[in-house]
């Protein structure tokens, strides 16, 4: 099969630049947490031969702390069943897990570092937009694929990376249409936000006020916080303030504080619209019925039962799956191309991961699909998170939008999906 060469973003290091100053470039990215935009590489990672070796950067610790585990799951469960197919190029997928944290900290720079110095091929995360923004030109400057099951800023798309970037999880273009769309639909025509200041809250509200706007609505107040932030009593105090008929609550796990001092100045659970990054079981954080009825958007399809007894198998303390499918497909996509591209080294995988995943013979099988690869047939994988048809600037063209009730005990249930294009 010919390959495939993603053409975006085609600015690359002049082939006169010699090993010694590109290893110092690299050097210096892993030490200041990453380079200016534009500091495309060569190829790193992995080599032609050898075992397929994957990092991930996955949120243990911090404010999406409550994604890491379905993500890890889902990357565990994508090794496995590769590995239990015959492994790629004859030998079984590494993983090696690393802890993302949040961007209060510098721990996402050090985990990158240390992966970077195992000579992984790919990274699969971060799971925040603001995270990835500091790693980004860090790990595709060193010639390193990221892929990330979760980022949905829509900067990501137009990023300078030499096309080492990679995402399986919709931009915030799709994510705001579906949930300002929806908020409307629900009778709401003035609205409040309260959002975190950071590349994915200011890129989903953006996208949320272009929607309601278009629709005749209004947004009321957009209330800013930071990560960090521990006291959100003025931004609560602003929005109820402009009587809003529904409150969009864009935050991660900050969400646990915001909710009481809403409901404690009388807002009602079905005026509350959570979004991905806060969309969680509260039953443990919350009086019973306290969001009973209120609505939340996640990216991908509604888990499936089958899906979720194959997570059960490397994580059966599992009670929520955001991003499990996204993080499952990535890897796959990256096996899959490590196999038809015969080749562990970044720049190889990375050529082959649009074909993979388009305008071949279905497949959606990781021993089917690798099959296929073996007979030498042009494959289109399509995943557990939808059909997973990448564009040349490394993005889903098309995705499902779950949208999700909150019951009596405050655990999120799913309510309807909705499809969306994003070319």
């Amino acid at each position: 099969m010919a390959v495939t060469q993603r053409t975006r973003r085609a600015a690359r290091l002049s082939a006169s630049v010699a090993m010694g100053a590109v290893v110092a470039l690299v050097a210096t990215a892993c030490a200041t947490g990453g380079g200016s935009e534009g500091s495309g590489g060569e190829s790193g990672g992995g080599g032609e031969g050898g075992a397929l070796k994957i990092g991930t950067l996955l949120p243990q610790t911090g404010a999406l702390a409550f994604l890491g585990p379905p993500e890890i799951a889902g990357v565990d469960l994508a090794m496995k069943e590769i590995n239990e197919a015959g492994g790629i190029n004859g030998e079984d997928v590494e993983i090696i897990h690393r802890d993302s944290g949040d961007t209060t900290t510098n721990l996402a720079t050090q985990s990158t570092t240390d992966l970077l110095n195992q000579d992984v091929s790919a990274v699969v995360g971060p799971a925040s937009s603001g995270v990835a923004k500091t790693v980004i030109n860090q790990i595709t400057g060193a010639g390193v694929i990221q892929f990330s099951p979760a980022n949905t800023s829509p900067d990501f798309t137009d990023w300078d990376d030499d096309g080492f970037y990679w995402r399986t999880a919709p931009s915030d273009v799709l994510q705001g249409q579906v949930l300002g769309n929806f908020m409307v639909s629900q009778g709401a025509s003035n609205i409040g936000m309260i959002v975190l200041n950071d590349a994915y809250g200011t890129g989903l509200a953006a996208n949320i006020r272009e929607t309601v706007e278009a629709a005749g609505g209004t947004i009321a107040v957009e209330s800013m916080f930071n990560e960090g932030d521990s006291q959100f009593t003025s931004q609560v105090d602003e929005v109820v303030g402009a009587d809003p008929d529904a409150i969009a609550v864009i935050t991660f796990d900050q969400a646990k504080s915001i909710v009481p001092l809403l409901t404690s100045k009388g807002i009602s659970a079905d005026q509350l619209y959570f979004v991905d990054g806060n969309i969680a079981d509260y039953s443990a954080d919350f009086d019973p019925g306290t969001l009973e009825g209120a609505y939340g958007t996640q990216p991908g399809s509604f888990a499936q039962d089958d899906f979720k007894e194959r997570l059960a198998e490397v994580d059966d303390a599992l009670t929520v799956w955001n991003y499990a499918g996204e993080s499952y497909d990535a890897t796959v996509l990256l096996a899959l191309a490590a196999a038809q591209a015969g080749s562990t080294d970044p720049a190889a995988i990375r050529d082959e991961l649009q074909a993979v995943s388009r305008d071949g013979e279905k497949c959606t099988e990781v021993a089917q699909c690798l099959e296929l690869i073996e007979a030498g047939t042009d494959i289109d994988y399509d995943g557990i998170s939808g059909p997973v048809t990448m564009s040349e600037n490394g993005d889903v063209t098309e995705a499902t939008m779950g949208i999700y009730k909150f019951d009596g005990e405050n655990r999120p249930q799913p309510d309807m999906e909705e499809q969306g294009s994003l070319e």
